[in-house]
């Protein structure tokens, strides 16, 4: 597909190609645009209008009409994943997790699902009668709300549930004294808590008695009643009455669950017209008993699934233990009560009679599980340890019957807690991008990126994050992944060195921004040569002189010949009228020597004559003729370097191009320079800049 640009940051317009299920790298200097590139595609597939138009260049910022930024071409582009610092910020070394959502990452595979799938169906008849019977949802919740009043005590009811707090001294909703009875509507007015909220109200109130005789609400006389209204506050207390009130609304939801005497017993207790006894407060404990194992039993079986059974080596025997015997539950023989318990046995009788192809189901997805995990962890380890890093992680089972993923020094068996401060740079992005590997494994994007992950690591790592990422029994191979880089050592692995232990075959291009416009020229195996092929190569191209000597200078020092013929060439771009050999001190080239070095020159170059070529070195006017002929980036900057000789005011821009004068930072193969504009364009501008003002 081909993918174009248009008005994203330095990006004027540009058109990149991919390959479809291939690997598609994109060599090029820094500043070129290759994040902005990762940014723009995966904002536009993202629909997110925001982060795109935040792309657009400044220059253009306040035009409204026109410029936007926008992407077009990536129709068969629905989903993407990028690994950048934003991944690993996000997703990547969380407090408690190494990686987020490890379980949905390494555990839950299609195998996972389909083996739930299986054991779901077989306990279907349980999660059914659940499902279907929303009034014993409801039961499990009142029973939950009953164990709450009762307070937390092993021996008896908590002196601060609101079973003792609200019945503890009587049923005061009932039992109204005589002098108060005017107050009855509000008091026995539990809708919504309205006697609550009247307590509160008329609490809050006293406090306006001080101020006059009269009442704060209709300014009426209040002389003769002012201590019954006090009576109400020293009677009634507004939390106590709340606690009373949720009580009562339990007891009478868990009214049809109680056997008949139970629920004459509990009439008798709620209606108390003083202290709760002690034979009752040991009454409502059994009752809270037989509730706590029902309660825990309906739980039990309501969560009945893969995790409460992986363990078990009897499937029939556990599932039996779920049954309910009704008859030793004296105070929850009712009718309903009765009925609901039947519905339950009869689901769980039938799920037994599959017992043992559950059982199957059950230890096949127990293998299964660790299996994967042994899988993915191997993957990732052996990576660790071909990289030289002495770590190790592990998916673990966590409290919440799930997986998460733990990182170890190698060795040891305590987790590293704060991975993320532990961990170098270079070790936080390498274990990162072993872990963005599986969630696109996971997630299955139509398009993986790849914003510079591996520039920053040494040659061994570099290999073993290759051989990970597309190389490993379970990689990114046969997936749409692009990957941009600066490193051209990258470029040498996939393009030329090992292009066949990629399946698919990779796809390498450069690309290249002048002037706004992206370019983009395809790098094949053929491409990729060494310095010596495209020297020689060069000094026979139709280019001026004066670059072939170049050429051939860097090519005596490749190959360690820094003899005569590059002592000359030495002269030559110092500008020395008169030869001179600089070894063991500084001296005059003898015209022996002269002659024998212009010989070897003359090997190569056979128009060579030191004093022509002198002299265009001694003209600035046909230097920059020179220059502004030149169509490679690369020539242009020698002719600089010789017009100018390191006098450059820009220290950054001097160290460049002294650099790529000598050979000290190439690679043992490279790119065409004449082919491909491997200088960045900033280099030449300032060039440009000199040149002009000359």
């Amino acid at each position: 597909m081909n993918i174009s640009i248009q008005n994203c940051n330095n990006i004027l317009s540009g058109t990149i190609s991919i390959v479809d299920g291939a690997l598609n790298i994109k060599y090029a200097v820094n500043g070129t645009g290759k994040s902005t590139i990762a940014k723009a595609i995966c904002a536009t597939v993202r629909g997110d209008e925001q982060s795109l138009s935040s792309l657009k260049p400044y220059a253009f910022m306040n035009d409204e009409d026109g410029h936007e930024s926008s992407v077009t071409g990536i129709d068969g582009i629905r989903s993407v994943m990028i690994f950048d610092e934003s991944y690993i910020d996000q997703y990547v070394y969380l407090p408690d997790e190494l990686l987020k959502n490890s379980f949905e990452i390494f555990v839950k595979t299609p195998d996972y699902d389909r083996h739930m799938d299986q054991i779901q169906q077989l306990l279907s008849e349980i999660g059914n009668a659940f499902q279907t019977n929303p009034e014993l949802d409801e039961l499990i919740a009142t029973f939950a709300q009953f164990l709450d009043s009762c307070g937390r005590s092993q021996t008896g009811l908590a002196a601060s549930g609101a079973i003792v707090k609200g019945l503890g001294k009587g049923n005061k909703l009932s039992h109204i004294p005589p002098e108060l009875e005017s107050f009855r509507p509000y008091l026995s007015n539990t809708h919504e808590a309205g006697n609550v909220k009247w307590l509160k109200w008329q609490s809050d109130g006293r406090k306006y008695l001080e101020l006059a005789e009269q009442c704060p609400y209709c300014s009426g006389s209040i002389e003769h009643t002012k201590s019954k209204i006090e009576r109400i506050s020293e009677e009634y207390d507004s939390k106590a009455i709340e606690h009373l009130n949720k009580i009562l609304s339990v007891f009478d939801r868990l009214f049809p669950y109680f056997s008949e005497s139970t629920r004459n017993q509990l009439q008798i207790i709620t209606n108390n017209a003083g202290n709760m006894n002690a034979q009752q407060k040991n009454y409502l404990h059994e009752i809270k008993q037989q509730i706590y194992t029902i309660h825990a039993q309906l739980i039990s079986l309501k969560g009945l699934g893969f995790q409460s059974l992986k363990d078990v080596e009897h499937m029939a025997d556990r599932l039996r233990e779920y049954l309910i015997d009704l008859r030793l539950f004296s105070h929850l023989q009712s009718d309903l009560m009765g009925q609901k318990i039947r519905e339950m046995n009869t689901s769980i009788e039938l799920v037994l009679e599959k017992a043992s192809r559950l059982q199957g189901e059950v230890n096949q997805q127990n293998i299964l599980i660790c299996r994967t995990i042994q899988e993915n962890s191997a993957i990732i380890n052996e990576f660790l340890r071909c990289a030289g890093y002495n770590y190790a992680v592990s998916i673990e089972e966590t409290e919440g019957k799930s997986y998460k993923m733990i990182l170890r020094p190698t060795g040891v068996d305590t987790e590293i807690s704060s991975v993320r401060e532990h961990l170098s740079f270079g070790e936080r992005n390498a274990l990162g991008l072993a872990l963005f590997m599986f969630s696109a494994i996971k997630e299955n994007p139509d398009l993986i990126i790849l914003d510079d992950p591996i520039s920053s690591f040494d040659g061994n790592k570099k290999f073993a994050l290759l051989n990970m990422l597309f190389m490993s029994e379970k990689c990114l191979r046969n997936r749409t992944v692009m990957m941009l880089t600066h490193d051209f050592n990258t470029v040498i692995d996939v393009i030329h060195t090992m292009p066949q232990n990629f399946s698919p075959a990779p796809h390498g291009a450069f690309l290249s921004t002048k002037d706004g416009i992206l370019e983009e020229k395809p790098i094949r195996k053929d491409d990729i040569k060494s310095f010596y092929q495209i020297a020689i190569e060069n000094m026979q191209a139709g280019i001026n002189s004066l670059n072939k000597l170049v050429y051939l200078r860097r090519l005596l020092e490749i190959e360690g010949n820094k003899g005569l013929a590059w002592q000359l060439l030495s002269n030559l771009f110092h500008k020395r009228a008169i030869p001179e050999i600089h070894e063991n001190g500084i001296r005059p080239m003898t015209s022996e020597e002269y002659i024998e070095a212009s010989e070897v020159i003359r090997n190569y170059i056979p128009e060579f004559n030191y004093a022509d070529e002198y002299a265009k070195t001694q003209d600035d006017s046909i230097l920059i003729r020179l220059y502004n002929e030149s169509v490679s980036n690369y020539e242009k900057l020698q002719l600089y370097r010789i017009m100018y000789n390191e006098n450059h005011d820009n220290p950054v821009i001097k160290k460049f191009i002294n650099e790529t004068f000598h050979v000290e930072n190439d690679y043992l193969f490279q790119l065409n320079p004449r082919e491909y504009d491997i200088i960045p364009q900033f280099v030449i501008a300032e060039c440009d800049r000199d040149i002009i003002a000359n």
